[in-house]
């Protein structure tokens, strides 16, 4: 791949493609070797066929055109009847058969439930609506390592520098935690370096969080953007998973052993 943006790339074809990204820099920031295995493990396709909630609320909110194309929605059935089972059953089978997705009546409806919850948040709703470009890949050299790098965000605007990112959360309080457990401040820093390459300009990220767990009757929706501190950290973060990159691409050494640690209250307790 050439630096530049691609607007016409398959989700499919960007993750198997050349350049790393920042779920690669995940397993480097983890081991490298874990880089490797991850290139070369087999994949239960039966396992990853079941249906991934935050797939299907992605597509919905950002290319509600392809949803009909990419999943079929099930028969409202009851399940505590044999007819009704196996009539969903019949229907999961023909999805396979013709390699849609499906999503159940219920998760259906939980799906448009929660659309319809980001598009009630004003902020959300703007920044959902507003004018850009949906997974679209920006490939660029990084000035210092010279490797490829790539990034695929869920949007950016054409009006103005901002990236939108949406994610499903399983409890909105819990969304601070999130961006450690998951790097998200990571992601944060290599999609605004990715754009300031392309673009020439240091956009503004923000999450769009949709909650797939309810409170008080709704779905909660918050528009977020990390604090300064959080953000640099998450850039020295990034520059110090290229360069282990970087280094592993040189030497051919992708190493192997990691070092474990017995749990802390095992350790408090040898102290006492």
């Amino acid at each position: 791949m050439e630096p530049g943006i691609y607007h016409d790339i398959s989700n499919h074809d960007y993750h198997t493609g050349s350049g790393v990204s920042k779920s690669q820099l995940d397993d480097i920031a983890i081991n490298p070797a874990i880089y490797q295995w991850r290139k070369l493990a087999p994949i239960d396709e039966e396992k990853t066929a079941a249906l991934d909630m935050g797939t299907a609320l992605h597509c919905l909110l950002l290319e509600p055109e392809e949803f009909g194309k990419r999943f079929e929605i099930g028969p409202e059935v009851n399940r505590r009847t044999t007819a009704g089972r196996e009539e969903e059953q019949q229907f999961f089978e023909r999805c396979k058969r013709t390699g849609i997705t499906p999503i159940t009546h219920d998760d259906d409806r939980k799906l448009r439930l929660m659309r319809d919850s980001a598009m009630a948040h004003t902020g959300a709703r703007w920044l959902l609506e507003a004018d850009g470009f949906c997974e679209s890949s920006i490939y660029w050299r990084d000035e210092e390592t010279e490797e490829l790098c790539r990034i695929r965000p869920d949007k950016f605007l054409k009006a103005q520098p901002v990236i939108a990112d949406v994610k499903k959360v399983a409890d909105m309080d819990r969304f601070s935690r999130h961006v450690e457990e998951f790097r998200y401040h990571v992601q944060d820093a290599m999609y605004r370096e990715g754009y300031r390459q392309q673009f020439g300009e240091y956009p503004l990220f923000v999450f769009i969080a949709v909650s797939e767990t309810i409170n008080c009757g709704r779905y909660p929706v918050r528009v977020y953007d990390l604090e300064p501190q959080d953000v640099e950290a998450g850039y020295n973060e990034f520059r110090k998973n290229l360069t282990t990159y970087h280094e592993c691409i040189a030497t051919g050494n992708w190493g192997g052993v990691e070092r474990l640690a017995r749990p802390e209250w095992a350790r408090r307790r040898d102290s006492l």
